[in-house]
């Protein structure tokens, strides 16, 4: 995989969070997005993880050099420390570095928390100023808010998993797990919104993030629309319900995307397929016409597209602006000359791997520089560091931790 090198000359910064520091005591996949997105904003973000294998998906397959893809691709930019919560000293080591921290972030159910003493109420009490967000499935209250969920469960209950799929099918889950990563979206924006508000207030406050909640706000305009009818949207594959032609169209090699919202886009596509005679046909007039005349229209662009290849089409609609795009997989998707130009790929050193692609940072700041990301850490990769940095903790104290388990 080919990895960006930047030109600029921006001085580097490490973000507009510089100086935050966040407490992450996330696993799996919805809570370390959140802390993941405040890392790539240039927080210090410590992930507290328990002894033996860690947060669970270090150990999720497929594995190389025991270091999981799952664990790295989430993880960039942070610390790991290793504390036994279950154990008095650890919840005393954990209240310490709260007491040091800005932002906290948990993903466990609701009460979890609480009965380990490392609730808000209890932490709020040691650090007014800590802004803490807890990231659920169901969220604190609601007759749901103990059970447990899963990206699909998630899919399922928002009523997202009902509207995808081919049409007149089973519906299909969504191919990339936005049950989960919602939280990585909603958590943050009410995490900065607090810190916003502490900058006046000078108090933090809790946060309650459900991932339901999260993935019905996903919805966009289909909730409306089920009340405009007073019907469920049902599945309509790669097609728009109301949005004509749009989806996916046959090349002679492959398939291309082709979305027309407007007028404009619809005489655009015409006269790159060579049919000027439909720009003003009545039959098309409209984007209720075309609605309407769905099949028709389709059945002649698939004649006009299938007669050339993706690279031609691709050309055609280019020279007319029409929004397209050739369908890639994840790793032309990586490499295409876009994303290398946005440096969406970079190289960093992990600790056992050696040097490894990953994921940078989706969001830029042209103005400054941020460093490549540090790489995901390995299990209590920066204890040490934590315990004598934040804490104060002696060599000795440290290693008398170490000897009684409460830390590795």
């Amino acid at each position: 995989m080919a990895v960006a090198v930047s030109e600029t000359s921006a001085p580097e910064w490490a973000g507009p969070l510089q100086g935050v520091r966040v407490l992450d005591f996330t696993r799996v996949l919805a809570g370390p997005s959140a802390a993941l997105a405040l890392a790539d904003l240039g927080a210090e973000v410590i992930k507290v993880e328990p002894p033996g294998s860690g947060d669970e998906t270090r150990d999720f397959p497929p594995l190389r050099n025991g270091e999981s893809h799952y664990f790295l691709s989430v993880n960039r930019g942070k610390k790991s420390i290793v504390i036994d919560l279950k154990s008095e000293a650890g919840v005393a080591l954990a209240r310490d570095l709260a007491a040091h921290s800005d932002i906290l972030v948990e993903n466990y159910r609701p009460g979890v928390m609480d009965r380990l003493g490392l609730g808000y109420e209890a932490l709020s009490a040691i650090n007014p100023r800590l802004i803490y967000c807890a990231i659920s499935g169901y969220g604190m209250t609601g007759p749901l808010r103990d059970r447990p969920s899963f990206d699909i469960v998630l899919q399922a209950m928002s009523g997202a998993l009902s509207v995808n799929g081919e049409q007149g099918q089973r519906p299909t889950k969504l191919g990339i797990p936005m049950g989960d990563l919602v939280g990585g979206i909603n958590g943050p924006i009410g995490i900065l919104a607090a810190l916003y508000e502490r900058s006046v207030t000078e108090r933090g406050r809790l946060i309650d993030v459900a991932l339901m909640d999260g993935l019905i706000g996903l919805l966009a305009y289909l909730p409306q629309l089920a009340f405009f009818t007073g019907e469920d949207p049902v599945p309509q594959g790669a097609q728009h319900p109301n949005l004509v032609p749009y989806g996916i169209f046959p090349a002679s090699d492959g398939s291309v995307v082709v979305g027309c919202l407007t007028n404009s886009f619809w005489s655009r596509i015409c006269r790159a397929l060579g049919l000027d005679d439909w720009i003003d046909d009545p039959r098309f007039a409209s984007i209720e016409k075309r609605r309407d005349a769905r099949a028709i229209v389709n059945a002649r662009i698939c004649e006009c597209t299938e007669q050339r290849t993706v690279d031609e089409l691709v050309a055609l609609f280019t020279d007319y602006q029409v929004p397209h795009a050739p369908i890639l997989g994840v790793r032309d998707a990586l490499a295409q000359p876009q994303a290398v130009a946005r440096e969406l790929v970079v190289e960093t050193e992990h600790r056992t791997l050696g040097p490894i692609p990953i994921v940078n940072r989706p969001i830029k700041f042209p103005e400054n520089r941020q460093p490549v990301p540090t790489a995901p850490p390995v299990l209590g990769q920066h204890t040490d560091e934590i315990l004598r940095g934040i804490l104060g903790l002696d060599t000795g104290r440290i290693a008398g931790l170490r000897g009684d388990g409460i830390v590795a």
